[in-house]
């Protein structure tokens, strides 16, 4: 596939790796629509940045938590963008529980923005009935057990599942692949020396960056005969089998 010329929607585009994304698909050439929610100045700054680079850039804002607004943002993206070629799902939430004290509402609400928002804008994109790719950022630990993030975990292991039927159901004309980001960036509320305390939890002995996850993002864009796949970026992480929160 090629990137230069086409078209991308990163969710989350404004901040940490949905900018990151963002600018590194500017890079290879193509045009971005940046979405955001509370967090338009950032979305702004990157959307100039893109810019920079060459490639036309425009912001969008939607709730993700909002049904209603996630059927119509690709719609809204389309308007201002013209068809979009590629679809970056990487805005989620991040609450902190566990199975004894997580809500209905917690586990609803996660859900909804970390699974139910990614696969309504997939299915969005496969209706074009034009081809694309898209691209879903799950978690490393989706295989084993965030037990202090129940609900995050129970949402990024539905989204782990929708990736793999979107692949089926909505080939051959969009390829549906993903991500699952190790040690990349500290939690909000959390600084390098969280990462650097966990690194030795790592068989690779390290953390890794922003330029590795965008790095893979790209060859999964770029690989036409992939779809369905799950590239773990972590150093190896998730074949400890650990429990993290234990």
């Amino acid at each position: 596939m090629r990137l230069s010329g086409s078209t991308a929607l990163i969710t989350g585009g404004g901040k940490r790796l949905g900018r990151a994304t963002a600018l590194a698909l500017a890079s290879e050439g193509a045009s971005v629509v940046v979405h955001y929610q509370k967090s338009e100045e950032a979305a702004e700054q990157c959307a100039d940045a893109a810019r920079r680079l060459g490639v036309k850039a425009w912001t969008i804002r939607a709730d993700l938590a909002d049904a209603e607004a996630c059927e119509g943002l690709l719609d809204g993206a389309c308007e201002q963008a013209g068809p979009i070629d590629i679809l970056v799902n990487n805005a989620s939430i991040f609450p902190r529980n566990t199975l004894l004290d997580m809500t209905l509402r917690d586990v609803a609400e996660n859900v909804q923005v970390n699974a139910m928002a990614p696969f309504l804008l997939s299915r969005s994109l496969a209706a074009q009935r034009r081809g694309g790719a898209i691209v879903n950022i799950l978690d490393t630990r989706v295989v084993h057990y965030d037990r202090v993030h129940a609900a995050y975990h129970l949402s990024k292991r539905m989204l782990l599942t929708l990736t793999r039927m979107m692949a089926l159901e909505f080939a051959p004309l969009v390829r549906v692949n993903a991500v699952a980001p190790g040690l990349i960036l500290p939690p909000p509320g959390e600084d390098e020396s969280y990462l650097q305390k966990m690194a030795g939890s790592v068989p690779l002995q390290r953390i890794g960056s922003e330029e590795e996850i965008t790095a893979a993002i790209i060859f999964l864009l770029r690989s036409e005969f992939i779809t369905g796949q799950v590239i773990f970026v972590d150093g190896g992480f998730h074949m400890k089998g650990s429990v993290y929160g234990l």
